[in-house]
């Protein structure tokens, strides 16, 4: 045996998690090795410390493109959180899946689970999916399979539908009547936004060079810090100084814009508005909070009699609790209202609700999909500071012409939500002209597609 072979230190056994100190040890040796033997192949670096340390070189691969993306070591003792794809798929995202459904029908070709993954897997704009996955996200998306004459088909429940449908029908009414629509809308910019042509700091010549000083080239968010903006506008731009914007605290956007947040900026904002306009909004929770909890068939009993008589109903006999619900059932509209809607009543405006998952309905993501082009274009610091005073020169790029040419685009949207239900009662139409239906709800997958 050789000298060099005995001072080979033992190698860490297969399956072992190495530990914080080893960790840093790979980070460590792989800085001293790109100044040692400057040029080589990330292959050969990987090889060498592998080697020198006894750890697998596919453990070496993962510790050095952590500490590249993160600037830390994940200590092993920590445990790490799996994130649930229905975290990972955001609004937007499921809102081009449901559009990736439609385009099927507009083809008058039936939607699948295995269809639609196929084409869910070639979008790069999406996060990968498992093929279970998607189906469950398809069922939290109100998605039903309906099967018509041997054949399966996603479509959306009755629900979703009217809803859509009485937003356009309402939207059109209000357009008819001439009152001036605003669109309304969250967004978040990180610290870290800028594209691959963003120009950084030229003092270095590379990212081997910047890795050396532990300086970030630019291109991932290292503080991890981002923004949250709210903003409202029309045909005639964003409506002046109506920003509000606030650095980010939490991962979780919802608990930070929360209902009182957004009550007392809509109490800011509703006076600077047309007289009897409307204002199209999405139906987040803190856009919905109701004035009153109505009850429900998992209210106690004492409770649903309580509200029942509060409401001037008189109950002379005993009712068991789906009388009783009955009850609610029939005066709820009276009762059944959002404290934001009654605020904008105050003011004489009217809130009108977008669909869930219909983003491509509100101008106003155009509107932001633009200013964050620009912060990302401009973003050399990657500080939060420097990317707000962006944020706010990005909106005042984006003038009453932009705003008209988005909402111009929107309304060819709101024309193809409208004709596609129709596409999709003739194609089942066409299925079903000598068969019986079977409709049945999305909880247990269909083993395989039969078209």
């Amino acid at each position: 045996m050789s000298d060099e072979n005995t001072l080979l230190p033992k190698k860490n056994p297969s399956g072992k998690i190495i530990s914080s100190s080893q960790r840093q040890m790979i980070v460590n040796l792989y800085k001293a090795k790109l100044v040692q033997i400057p040029g080589a192949t990330i292959r050969k670096y990987r090889q060498i410390i592998s080697k020198e340390l006894g750890i697998g070189e596919k453990t070496v691969s993962n510790t050095i493109a952590e500490y590249n993306n993160t600037k830390t070591v994940t200590s092993p003792s920590k445990k790490r959180i799996r994130i649930s794809f229905r975290n990972v798929f955001d609004e937007f995202h499921r809102s081009t899946i449901r559009r990736h459904v439609h385009s099927f029908w507009f083809k008058r070709q039936l939607p699948t689970v295995d269809k639609l993954y196929r084409v869910v897997s070639n979008d790069n704009t999406l996060p990968s999916i498992s093929r279970t996955d998607l189906f469950k996200l398809l069922k939290s998306m109100n998605f039903d399979y309906t099967e018509r004459n041997q054949n399966n088909a996603l479509i959306e429940k009755g629900d979703i539908v009217l809803w859509r449908r009485n937003y356009l029908e309402d939207l059109k009414s209000y357009r008819e009547e001439g009152r001036h629509i605003y669109y309304l809308d969250e967004t978040w910019i990180n610290a870290g936004e800028c594209t691959n042509n963003t120009c950084v700091d030229q003092t270095f010549k590379s990212s081997r060079d910047a890795f050396l000083q532990d300086i970030t080239t630019g291109t991932e968010n290292q503080s991890g810090k981002r923004l949250i903006a709210l903003h409202i506008g029309s045909e005639d731009g964003f409506v002046p100084d109506g920003l509000l914007c606030f650095e980010s605290k939490k991962n979780d956007f919802d608990d930070e814009m929360n209902e009182n947040i957004f009550y007392e900026w809509m109490e800011s904002i509703l006076p600077r508005l047309k007289e009897n306009c409307v204002i199209v909004m999405d139906n987040a929770s803190y856009h919905s909070v109701k004035v009153e909890k109505i009850p429900t068939s998992t209210t106690p009993k004492n409770d649903i009699i309580k509200w029942v008589e509060g409401k001037g109903e008189v109950l002379d006999q005993p009712m068991v609790i789906p009388e009783l619900l009955e009850i609610v059932k029939r005066i709820k509209p009276l009762y059944d209202k959002y404290i934001i809607d009654e605020l904008a009543k105050e003011y004489g405006r009217t809130i009108l609700r977008l669909p869930p998952y219909h983003c491509e309905l509100n101008p106003i993501e155009q509107a932001w999909s633009s200013v964050k082009n620009y912060v990302e274009q401009n973003n050399t610091t990657y500080k939060l500071a420097d990317v707000k005073v962006l944020l706010e020169e990005g909106i005042n790029l984006v003038n009453s012409e932009m705003w008209t040419n988005f909402i111009k685009l929107t309304k060819k949207e709101e024309r193809k939500c409208w004709k596609v239900d129709f596409i999709i009662d003739d194609v089942l139409e066409m299925l079903t002209a000598e068969t019986t239906q079977t409709t049945f709800n999305i909880k247990e997958e269909p083993s395989s597609d039969t078209i």
